[in-house]
C-alpha cells in the first residue's frame, strides 16, 4: 500500500544523456518504480535516447532538452582531442539546460529532479539527484582532473545514486567507488530493465550495437564481414533508433534496427552468447541474465576499456580491441564464466523520500 505522502502525485524530472542508449535504458526500471510509488515522471532528453523511451512510455510527457552534440572520432587514439573541440557546444548546451530546467519547474509543476548524467538538469530549489557509475572519470593521464571536475559537480546535488554494489566484488571498480567523498552517497545495485527466462534458446550469438557514430556505424561494417564466417544463427541488433522497426534476413543472420525493452528482454534469453560493446549499462544487463559474453570496447573511450580488462582479469569476459577482432575469437568464451549479479532489491520508497516535503 502506498504510503500517504504519495498520494500527493509528486512530479519528478527525469533526464538520461544522450550517450548511446546506456542512460536511458538504465532509467527505465526507475521511471517504472516512480509509476508504481505514485509519482509522476516527466521524462527529459533529446536525440535517439528521447525517441526510445517515447516508444517505451508513449503515455508519459515528454520534454526535449538541447544536444551536446558527442561523437565519437574515427580514430580512436584522437577521442579526446574530439571531445575537447565539442567542448564548447557542450557547456552551451548545459548552460541552456539550466535555464529551461528553471522555467519547467513552474511551467509543468516539478517538485524533484533525477538527472542521468546531464551535467545542467539541476536547481537548487527543489530536491536534485544525479545518476551515475562513474565518480571517477577515466581520461587516462587526465582521469585525476577530470575525477574531480566530476565530483565537484556532483556536490550540488541533493544526494548521488550509483548502480552498482558498495562493497566488493562490484562490477565498475574504481570507477563508482572512491575512499573519500563529501556527497551523500546511495549505491542502488546494479539497475537493469531485463529479467532472466527459463526459455528455450533460439540462437547460438546475439549482436547488440550502440554507442554515438562514426564507431557505431564501423563495427557494424566490419561485424557484418567477420560473421560470413560464423556458421550458427545470429541475431543483430543494430542500435539505430528510427520511427519504424525493420527486420530482414541474409542467410543465417537476422538484422533489425532496433528492439523495445521487451523483445530485447526475449532474444537475450534466447541466446546462447552476446557480443557486444562493454558499456555499462549492457554489463548489468549481462549480469541481470547470467549471460556469457565477449566485449569490443569503443576505441579510445577510457571507461569501456577500462571495465573490458577488469572483467576479463577476474576471468568473467574476454575482449577484443576494435581493429584486431576476429570472429574466432569467441571461441575463447570457453575459457571464461561469464556474467551473474546477485539479487538486488531497491528499497524505491526509501530512495524517493528525497523528493518528500
Amino acid at each position: 500500500m502506498l504510503n500517504d505522502a504519495n498520494q500527493n502525485n509528486r512530479t519528478i524530472l527525469i533526464a538520461p544523456l544522450n550517450w548511446g542508449l546506456g542512460h536511458a535504458t538504465r532509467c527505465i526500471p526507475i521511471i517504472k518504480a516512480l509509476q508504481d510509488n505514485n509519482y509522476i515522471p516527466i521524462i527529459a532528453s533529446d536525440g535517439i535516447a528521447l525517441a526510445l523511451l517515447r516508444k517505451e512510455f508513449p503515455c508519459l510527457k515528454f520534454l526535449e532538452l538541447p544536444s551536446y552534440e558527442i561523437e565519437y572520432a574515427k580514430n580512436g587514439k584522437n577521442f579526446k582531442c574530439k571531445l575537447l573541440k565539442n567542448s564548447p557546444k557542450m557547456i552551451e548546451a548545459i548552460l541552456t539546460e539550466k535555464k529551461l530546467v528553471k522555467t519547467w519547474i513552474i511551467e509543468h509543476g516539478i517538485d524533484g529532479i533525477i538527472s542521468d548524467n546531464r551535467l545542467g538538469v539541476y536547481n537548487k530549489s527543489i530536491p536534485s539527484v544525479f545518476i551515475t557509475h562513474q565518480l571517477n572519470v577515466m581520461t587516462g593521464n587526465t582521469t585525476w582532473l577530470t575525477s574531480r571536475l566530476h565530483q565537484n559537480i556532483i556536490k550540488k546535488y541533493s544526494e548521488c545514486w550509483v548502480p552498482d554494489i558498495e562493497t566488493s566484488p562490484n562490477l565498475a571498480g574504481e570507477l563508482s567507488h572512491i575512499k573519500n567523498n563529501s556527497f551523500k552517497l546511495n549505491y542502488l545495485g546494479p539497475l537493469s530493465r531485463m529479467h532472466k527466462k527459463d526459455v528455450p534458446k533460439k540462437y547460438d550469438l546475439m549482436v547488440i550495437l550502440s554507442g554515438p557514430e562514426p564507431q557505431r556505424g564501423i563495427l557494424e561494417e566490419k561485424l557484418k564481414i567477420e560473421l560470413q564466417r560464423y556458421e550458427g544463427n545470429v541475431i543483430f541488433i543494430k542500435g539505430i533508433v528510427e520511427k519504424n522497426q525493420t527486420k530482414e534476413q541474409i542467410g543465417n543472420i537476422f538484422y533489425y534496427n532496433f528492439m523495445n525493452s521487451r523483445q530485447l528482454e526475449q532474444t537475450f534469453n534466447e541466446s546462447e552468447i552476446v557480443l557486444c560493446r562493454s558499456g555499462y549499462t549492457t554489463i548489468m544487463d549481462l549480469a541481470k541474465l547470467g549471460k556469457k559474453a565477449f566485449f569490443i570496447p569503443t576505441p579510445g573511450q577510457y571507461e569501456q576499456m577500462y571495465l573490458a580488462r577488469k572483467l576479463k582479469e577476474e576471468g568473467l569476459v574476454p575482449y577484443a580491441d576494435q581493429d584486431s577482432f576476429i570472429i574466432e575469437n569467441l571461441s575463447e568464451l570457453k575459457l571464461y564464466d561469464g556474467l551473474h549479479s546477485s539479487d538486488h532489491t531497491v528499497n524505491w520508497e526509501r530512495l524517493f523520500s528525497v523528493f518528500q516535503p
